[in-house]
């Protein structure tokens, strides 16, 4: 088969075995013999092993397994096979640490200093410190005072506690708060220890962050869940995009504090506005103003949409796909890298992607979406194979065989599946905890996922992330692959990718050469994830 994807026609898994064995050239000129230290007894130790005479030849180096990835825009994975067999013999080991508690506060006691100057005592601080201490304490009396430092409060004046930040105009007019250090700022605000109301007056307020309008919202009946719908009008995703965030009396700073209804508030907003703009497009009118759709009413509308669309001319769209992405997690290096998202409070960014776009010259050419990679790929899959890809996908999961023989070994990869969807491992992960979700039946989008898969949809995202916080995963990214509107192919599935960063494993050189490094077999990753499956 000439496309490079590990999904055989058969819908088994293929990939290769590396079993080097090769010699290399001495080219060496010179030799650089120096003592690198003494051993415990006073024997010097020389670096003459680095300095050989001869070629060197290496007759039988660490095998490595190399799998194709489904989707050939996805590069490979590569898995040193003697890393993952240790790794097989205790999956559970597959957990990040807890954090460590960390507060400057007790070592200042610990030395005999006084609480009392400590705001003086951490603005005396080289910045690199206060950003790593903002980054890693657990200690609330740190964090407040490193708040302190930050920006300017307005204070209660009976109680002198703080009830907001202090504003100032710029040139044009527009009040902005008064930051004393931006950077120290971010971070200390994204610590989940901060207080809840510090967070609340910092970053949480509708407003505090900016101007970008409030267009809609969701609370749980019971009042205990409570979404916002920002409006990103000036965006990087061209016609602008919608945030929903976590309101402020809905504090989530953890995806382990996540609850269901949280999940369903959340993309709910994303179903609505979606239905909604489509909805504009083709022509059917939702006599709605200050008021969102429930749930019944959202599929009522959906199923009008799919009417629609099922006549030929109105697949002629504007916009035609859906943008749908979560940045999980925040964290600070002391060197002012931010290493992921740019808010720690939980909040899912979506959009709708136009059709094409017009060039300077009055040319049109197709505008990006993710999905369409995937269309373009199973469309190749079916004209080389005779195949539906995602029909082989799901067949090689469920029939799924270790790679390292042992029939006697867990080799499912899957996490969790219920009539709409499945959650699971893939077999070539680009990201060493890398799930995916999968829709079963013959849907592509959002638009044609009924109420039913929505929900599942819903659930199994909340799962995948509770897991991850389980295993102590801090930073997730999430995507979501899905069909164009308008395209006809019934093959394609809504895709969904979960990748986590590991701490040693941000990604660099390889991963830029879509060549993903593991150190385990997917199976035993799936046995680790079913180990923290919660039940909601």
């Amino acid at each position: 088969m000439l496309l490079r994807t590990c999904i055989s026609p058969a819908g088994k898994f293929i990939y290769g075995i590396h079993q080097p064995s090769y010699k290399s050239t001495n080219l060496r000129e010179q030799d650089h013999l120096t003592a690198l230290g003494t051993s415990s007894n006073g024997i010097p130790i020389i670096n003459n092993r680095n300095f050989p005479d001869t070629d060197i030849s290496v007759d039988a180096a660490d095998q490595i397994i190399e799998i194709p990835n489904p989707f050939p825009f996805r590069g490979a994975t590569y898995i040193g096979k003697k890393w993952a067999d240790r790794a097989a013999l205790n999956p559970a080991s597959m957990k990040l640490p807890a954090q460590p508690e960390v507060s400057f506060s007790e070592s200042l006691q610990k030395l005999d200093c006084s609480l009392g100057n400590l705001i003086k005592t951490l603005s005396s601080l080289p910045e690199p410190l206060l950003l790593a201490l903002a980054a890693t304490s657990t200690d609330p009396r740190d964090l407040i005072c490193l708040a302190e430092l930050s920006c300017e409060f307005s204070c209660d004046p009976e109680t002198d506690t703080p009830n907001g930040l202090i504003y100032q105009k710029n040139k044009s007019g527009t009040f902005y708060p008064v930051y004393k250090n931006h950077n120290l700022f971010e971070v200390v605000a994204n610590n989940p220890h901060l207080p809840d109301n510090y967070k609340k007056i910092m970053v949480l307020r509708p407003g505090v962050q900016g101007e970008s309008p409030i267009v809609g919202d969701w609370q749980s009946e019971d009042n205990s869940s409570n979404v916002f719908e920002y409006l990103r009008a000036n965006s990087y995703i061209p016609w602008g995009h919608y945030a929903s965030n976590m309101a402020d009396n809905s504090i989530r700073y953890h995806t382990g504090n996540l609850t269901l209804q949280d999940m369903q508030g959340l993309r709910h907003l994303y179903y609505q506005r979606t239905f909604l703009r489509i909805g504009q497009e083709l022509g059917i009118a939702v006599d709605r103003h200050r008021s969102p759709l429930s749930i019944d009413e959202l599929e009522s509308l959906r199923k009008q949409l799919i009417a629609r669309l099922s006549q030929p001319e109105n697949l002629s769209l504007h916009f035609s796909a859906t943008l749908w992405g979560w940045n999980y997690g925040f964290d600070y290096a002391p060197s002012n890298y931010r290493l992921h998202a740019s808010h720690q409070q939980i909040h899912q960014q979506y959009a709708m992607l136009p059709d094409s776009v017009e060039t300077p010259d009055g040319d049109i050419m197709f505008s990006f979406g993710c999905g369409d990679l995937v269309t373009d790929f199973i469309t190749a899959y079916k004209t080389e194979t005779g195949k539906n890809f995602f029909e082989n996908y799901i067949l090689a999961t469920k029939n799924n065989q270790r790679m390292d023989g042992k029939s006697g070994s867990d080799a499912s990869l899957i996490v969790h599946e219920d009539d709409n969807v499945m959650l699971f491992v893939p077999k070539a992960q680009t990201s060493q905890w890398e799930l995916q979700l999968m829709t079963l039946k013959q849907i592509g989008n959002i638009i044609e996922a009924d109420s039913r898969t929505r929900a599942s949809l819903d659930h199994a995202i909340l799962l995948a992330q509770r897991i991850y916080a389980g295993m102590g995963g801090k930073m997730v990214t999430t995507i979501e692959f899905p069909k164009r509107i308008n395209a006809t192919d019934p093959d394609q599935r809504l895709l969904y990718s979960f990748l986590p960063k590991l701490p040693q494993s941000m990604g660099a050189m390889s991963e830029a050469q879509l060549r993903f490094i593991n150190g385990h077999y997917p199976e035993d990753f799936a046995a680790a994830c079913r180990r923290h499956l919660p039940k909601l």
